[in-house]
């Protein structure tokens, strides 16, 4: 945005421009001399599983008992605190608390006396399901209110649609981009297409192929293995429509029957000859007939679109949104292919059609968004390895595929997804990420595996189902040995981009290996990820809107900032993932934008520390700024806490 700062950390450079939002975490309370606070998993935990809340004090608390409590006041439970295992900011003792022993459902409390008193927030004890459900509702939440175009979802957000000018949008070839990342004059390619819909990407209105493409995989990946969380079994989480919806504005970026791919909606910004998306703060039903729509905001009412920088129809396709794009499609034909022949048909020809067309040699940066720093991706094997195996599912027993496909058998797709996953395994960026947005191994890997199986473990493939396995072995052996150096054991750095979609991502991991190699490997610190995200953390929040009772409030949104009464809820956003701490809080404001919190007390920079930076504030995009990439990995997560086991491919 303009005269806001941009997105920008380490891998995730990213100037995406937008918004920033703030948490005033409610009940966090201010650190003073002589000061502990307990921290919990304010969804709750799991009768059965392990439970590990953690106390942090100014001084030592050596000694020390803690005690659980049930609504009723008596302690069900009582311990030492037991050794320091760490120092966060200005508090030089952390202990872990462990309770696995209380398994009766209930609302409880944990209490230190003495030396230094703390009381935990209330928190739960009950079934998955019962913890879980509403935060899954509050993911798909998220996205209905986040939707783009005329196909709007009204609520308490929303009262009307936003962008109807996006139906017949103008195609333009991608502009250069100055070093503060202003796009320079547009070009047309003379084309026009219906690029509504869609969903919002974050706090801004722009709308990538780039970041959809990951969303709808997980989605449908959620759809087809979890019925009964996230499909037509669902009592209150059916993501098949909100899948759907993805998917077809997917279909318009892609344009099968020239074979045209449009990677883009809006331009952020063009500096002092044009205004952008990020140089104005507005509800989206504004943008139609902004001031008017003259200069400077004729791309404000008339988005442009970006054509595929490679070229026009048939050009080559960047592998990354090759490889999803593909997977998304071969996913959309097995989960429409009874309900919707018709749909699930041309899915499966896109699907083919962007497979072939992949760049298997590119150079340079790869096509993400205009400017590249705002997603600044690197690694493309995970994702051709992902789209490849996807392929593989739809032809596999497929019982009748439409003629004219460019390849029916699905051996074909095996063979290359195996091929892409040895490149993974070998390449330059082997487990040097876990599950989100920039690295699909994770979820690629899982799936390959899975396939190999189904084939009837044919010989002669590039990769094995050991070599996945210990690749998968590899990334959260890694995650492990990161919770070993931090005293909350969160098993992904505090002070990098992106903690709350990576904590996410590691939960789905965890769950992944445990169930392909029937084993409890990795549940124990699964559960503890996800505890981190949802308010076992020095801040004592959660990262996630609604999820527990201190979540973001301040976010960098636009809608959210405008609509509600104070600033930012309620209503409330609920289900949005945050960008969550990082290594700095951002600033700066635009015309409009409304203070949040009203007062500029910053409630949580008692409790930064270790190089981890978590500030509620509007303008602070780096820390509470929310995103359709961030948010998948929480719904993913939270089926397999409920579910257990999928209920899908072998």
């Amino acid at each position: 945005m303009g005269n806001v700062s941009t997105r920008a950390f380490s891998s995730r450079v990213v100037t995406r421009i937008l918004f920033a939002a703030a948490t005033v975490l409610a009940g966090a309370g201010m650190a003073h001399a002589a000061s502990a606070f307990i921290r919990i998993n304010q969804v709750g935990y799991v009768t059965s599983a392990s439970k590990r809340a953690f106390l942090m004090a100014s001084g030592s608390e050596a000694g020390a008992t803690f005690a659980v409590k049930n609504s009723s006041g008596t302690t069900v439970y009582s311990a030492s605190v037991g050794s320091n295992i760490g120092k966060w900011g200005s508090f030089t003792d952390v202990y872990a608390l462990d309770f696995d022993s209380v398994q009766a459902v209930g609302s409880y409390t944990i209490s230190v006396v003495s030396p230094i008193t703390a009381t935990s927030p209330s928190f739960k004890i009950d079934t998955a399901t019962n913890l879980f459900s509403s935060p899954m509702a509050n993911s798909l939440f998220y996205y209905e209110t986040s939707r783009d175009g005329p196909n709007y979802v009204a609520n308490s957000l929303r009262t009307a649609p936003g962008h109807l000018n996006d139906q017949s949008a103008k195609a333009y070839f991608t502009p250069k981009f100055d070093k503060n990342d202003n796009a320079g004059p547009l070009t047309a390619t003379g084309a026009v297409l219906d690029a509504s819909g869609g969903w919002w990407d974050a706090g801004d209105y722009m709308k990538f192929v780039e970041t959809h493409s990951y969303v709808v995989a997980m989605m449908l990946v959620g759809v087809r293995d979890f019925p009964g969380q996230m499909g037509s079994g669902s009592s209150g989480s059916n993501f098949t429509a909100e899948a759907q919806f993805g998917l077809d504005w997917l279909q318009k970026m892609w344009v099968d029957s020239s074979q045209t791919l449009y990677y883009q909606v809006a331009v952020a910004s063009g500096g002092n000859k044009y205004s952008g998306d990020h140089d104005i703060w507005r509800l989206p039903q504004a943008d139609d007939n902004w001031q008017g729509c003259g200069s400077p905001y004729q791309y404000i009412c008339h988005r442009p679109v970006f054509q595929n920088s490679a070229g026009g129809p048939g050009a080559s396709i960047s592998p990354n949104i090759a490889g999803r794009l593909a997977a998304d499609f071969a996913l959309c034909y097995k989960v429409f292919a009874a309900s919707d022949s018709s749909y699930a048909n041309q899915c499966l020809f896109s699907a083919e059609h962007v497979f072939d067309l992949a760049n298997t040699a590119p150079t340079g940066n790869l096509l993400t968004a205009g400017p590249f720093d705002f997603y600044p991706e690197v690694e493309w094997r995970d994702d051709l390895e992902l789209g490849a195996t996807e392929l593989y599912f739809a032809l596999q027993g497929a019982v009748s595929l439409p003629p004219g496909l460019p390849h029916t058998d699905p051996m074909y797709y095996l063979t290359r997804a195996a091929t892409w996953a040895n490149a993974y395994i070998n390449g330059p960026n082997d487990a040097a990420d876990t599950l989100n947005l920039y690295d699909v191994s994770g979820l690629a890997h899982y799936e390959l595996y899975r396939a190999i199986m189904l084939a009837g473990n044919p010989t002669g493939l590039a990769t094995s189902k050991a070599a996945l396995l210990a690749d998968l072995r590899k990334q959260l052996n890694k995650a492990v040995t990161q919770a070993g150096k931090d005293p909350f054991g969160f098993g992904f750095p505090w002070n990098t981009y992106d903690t709350t979609s990576h904590g996410g991502g590691l939960v789905v991991m965890a769950n992944e290996y445990d169930y392909l190699t029937s084993s409890t490997a990795y549940t124990q610190y699964g559960n503890r990820w996800q505890a981190n995200v949802l308010g076992a953390n020095a801040w004592g929040t959660s990262l996630i809107v609604g999820n527990g009772k201190t979540f973001p409030l301040c976010m960098q949104h636009q809608v959210t900032n405008l609509v509600p009464v104070p600033p930012n809820g309620p209503p409330f956003l609920l289900g949005a993932a945050v960008e969550g701490p990082n290594s700095a809080a951002s600033s700066g404001t635009l015309t409009g934008m409304k203070a949040c919190p009203p007062n500029g007390v910053d409630q949580f920079k008692a409790f930064n520390g270790n190089g981890a930076v978590y500030k509620d504030n509007v303008q602070s995009y780096s820390t509470v700024e929310p995103a359709i990439d961030l948010t998948a990995s929480s719904f993913l997560g939270f089926a397999w806490e409920i579910a257990g086991t999928p209920s899908g491919i072998p």
